[in-house]
């Protein structure tokens, strides 16, 4: 009767489990990529064993390079800055620009500490007020202290994301209808030609007075301030999605388009089952570009308007002329520069989800 070895047992399992490990690393490996973290995967590899060398190369490429760069841009900055004298001093270092977003970061948690105990006095005196029976005295106000910084980037993040939605609600099924149809191309081709290079500067004040005729109410569930930025984000980003829709619908294979008509498949279920599917690479390329698009003119559209949001914070900032003005710019730059690749990396791990394209 043949014996097993029990130490040949035992490395076969092992390596069962080093190849399991190495299936899990593979896998993750294109969330990583998704995600703007691809530097793990070789460190995961070379903490497993395998070929350490070769891994320390690809951290370096994928890590090293970038933050050497990084160390390299910030070296020169703290040296150059104070050389550099502008109208409100000299242009600050990193130090100081840390010590902005420091000082930023308390005054939120200051003024939220107020806005907190603002709602929990109210919410005490009201209770007295009806305990007594004196409910024709309730009021309930909203708090009026200054928005902090982090509440300028989360307007400014739910209007670029509301205009976004407008855009793609409306771009998408128009890319849908000139790639299919030539005349329906046609007549929307000029409409883009004309359109796509008008700046936001110029469709701000015509969406400005179009809100302030139709939308008489500043209160309810969007202001109009809110709307004026939104609208036009979606003027400005709409026609990078509806030229990639188009384009990808109109790349589709022929032979697909005659196999739907063998079949006899109604528009609706043609659109649903074989043109969306085929064309969602490259719509979601234009979805990218669109929000892309979408950010930066929201910031440009705050500026020009007042409207709340990041790109005032830098205009209040300009105005005020402080000597803590300038750094307070350069922290909202970086936050802009910041949340535009975390957009860019949400709507490529969105892409991922649906397609099969591996193109960043």
């Amino acid at each position: 009767m043949a014996t097993v070895d029990p130490d040949f047992t035992a490395a076969e399992a092992k390596e069962a489990r080093r190849a399991r490990l190495f299936t899990r690393i593979n896998k993750a490996d294109a969330w990583f990529k998704v995600l703007g973290l691809a530097f793990i995967t070789p460190i995961l590899k070379a903490a497993a064993g395998d070929n350490p060398r070769a891994q320390m190369k690809e951290i370096w490429m994928l890590l090293g390079v970038p933050l050497t760069s990084i160390l390299i841009f910030l070296m020169v900055w703290a040296n150059l800055a104070p050389k550099v004298q502008t109208s409100l001093g000299a242009i600050p270092g990193p130090a100081q620009v840390w010590e902005q977003v420091i000082n930023l970061h308390e005054d939120a948690q200051r003024t939220s500490a107020k806005r907190d105990a603002f709602y929990e006095r109210q919410e005490e005196r009201n209770a007295k007020l009806e305990a007594e029976g004196k409910s024709d005295k309730v009021k309930w106000r909203t708090f009026t202290g200054k928005p902090t910084y982090y509440d300028q980037i989360w307007t400014s993040i739910k209007t670029v994301f509301f205009g976004f939605l407008l855009a793609t609600i409306v771009a998408v099924p128009l890319g849908i209808a000139a790639g299919l149809s030539p005349v329906a191309n046609a007549a929307i081709n000029p409409m883009i030609q004309i359109f796509k290079p008008v700046s936001p500067l110029a469709w701000l004040p015509i969406v400005t007075m179009v809100v302030s005729a139709l939308y008489t109410t500043n209160d309810g569930l969007f202001t109009k301030s809110f709307l004026n930025s939104a609208i036009t984000v979606t003027l400005c980003s709409l026609w990078p999605t509806l030229i990639n829709t188009a384009l990808g619908v109109a790349s589709i294979d022929k032979d697909l388009v005659n196999v739907s008509k063998v079949l006899k498949m109604n528009t609706w279920t043609k659109i649903t089952k074989l043109v969306l599917p085929s064309a969602l690479p490259l719509i979601f390329t234009g979805l990218r570009l669109s929000l892309g698009v979408g950010w930066m003119v929201l910031i440009a559209a705050e500026m020009l308007a007042q409207n709340p949001g990041l790109g005032k914070f830098v205009w209040d900032e300009f105005q005020n002329g402080s000597s803590q003005s300038l750094a307070k710019i350069m922290v909202a730059v970086f936050t802009i520069g910041i949340i535009g690749f975390l957009l860019d990396r949400l709507m490529y791990a969105i892409q991922s989800m649906f397609t099969f394209s591996n193109n960043r």
